[in-house]
């Protein structure tokens, strides 16, 4: 879910054009989730197989990355790993949740209530362990690279910006500048329904004249997936509270410093490495025709598009050469 701060974060629209030739980390699992909500039916009934699995992250994760390759923009998928204690009452109730969309999804489709049908839908996608496993395959098998987080991947997409191997994070949630990276850009899925728009980390703390430790103070304080937050504080009060220094007369029932140094020493890999392959075609034939019932004629011209769009991009890196 991330952190609520849109009230106080300004954005900038972006045109894909900007992006070409640039490496984005994306958040995987944020991104998948997008797809589960996303590709629906009318009734809010997801993209399944014959077998009843749900397969809309796998379409979602194949024709989007299709489509940003022939952009030139280059993903790397970073996945996240185990969740940290602090987040695990979060998820918690996330699940309570989806069990109350899950009733009401089915009461509102019997009813013929077709748009509370498919609002209620949305809120009720899950991930499971196989799902995340079969999509880690498809992107392999598209010779993309993959990273595997130790812990939380939007932190481990930071490091990689802060590094130099990624220009920026892919992601909707904001939870990443708190992580410290440079730069966010929202709107990936190229979905017509989310405008692209980038975030700048260096601009938002000039804009709000703090820190980025303060600003992590001002998300604490909102609420986090680490953390509940203070009841009846939103992102403008709890910016205000921050920019005059009254952090200490606000009463929290937890421990702010222990979910401070979650955003600012968390665990991520150092020795990761960035392939790029060529296309498994006869893998992804496997996984999305033979497991999952894809159309074998709409994967072969997916791939033949990401082929197309490697070849094109390494040509154009050579050519800085000559």
């Amino acid at each position: 879910m991330g952190v609520n701060l849109k009230d106080i974060i300004q954005h900038r629209e972006l045109s894909f054009s900007e992006l070409k030739g640039k490496t984005i980390a994306v958040d995987a699992l944020n991104t998948l989730y997008q797809f589960l909500a996303s590709i629906r039916q009318p009734d809010g009934t997801p993209l399944m197989d014959k077998k009843g699995n749900v397969t809309s992250h796998l379409s979602g994760i194949v024709y989007r990355t299709s489509n940003l390759l022939k952009l030139g923009i280059k993903p790397v998928y970073v996945f996240d790993g185990e969740p940290p204690e602090l987040k695990k009452k979060e998820l918690r109730k996330r699940s309570d949740a989806k069990k109350e969309a899950q009733a009401e999804w089915t009461k509102a489709k019997a009813e013929g209530r077709l748009d509370d049908a498919l609002k209620y839908a949305k809120r009720t996608s899950r991930l499971t362990r196989e799902m995340i496993e079969d999509a880690k395959k498809v992107v392999e098998y598209m010779g993309i690279p993959i990273i595997q987080a130790p812990s939380e991947g939007e932190a481990q997409c930071a490091l990689l910006c802060n590094r130099g191997d990624a220009w920026a994070v892919g992601s909707q949630d904001y939870d990443a500048l708190l992580f410290g990276a440079p730069r966010l850009v929202k709107g990936l899925t190229m979905s017509g329904k989310i405008e692209l728009n980038i975030v700048d980390l260096s601009e938002v703390l000039a804009q709000l004249n703090i820190t980025r430790e303060q600003l992590i103070d001002v998300a604490i304080l909102v609420g986090t997936d680490f953390d509940e937050g203070v009841h009846g504080i939103g992102p403008k009060k709890a910016l205000k509270a921050v920019q005059e220094n009254k952090l200490s007369e606000i009463q929290v029932d937890f421990d702010m410093d222990e979910v401070r140094r979650l955003f600012l020493n968390h665990p991520v890999r150092e020795d990761y490495s960035i392939n790029w392959g060529k296309a498994n075609v006869d893998g992804l034939i496997d996984i999305l025709c033979k497991q999952h019932d894809f159309s074998e004629e709409r994967v072969k011209r997916a791939v033949n598009e990401i082929e197309e769009a490697m070849k094109n991009m390494t040509q154009q890196t050579m050519s800085k050469w000559f």
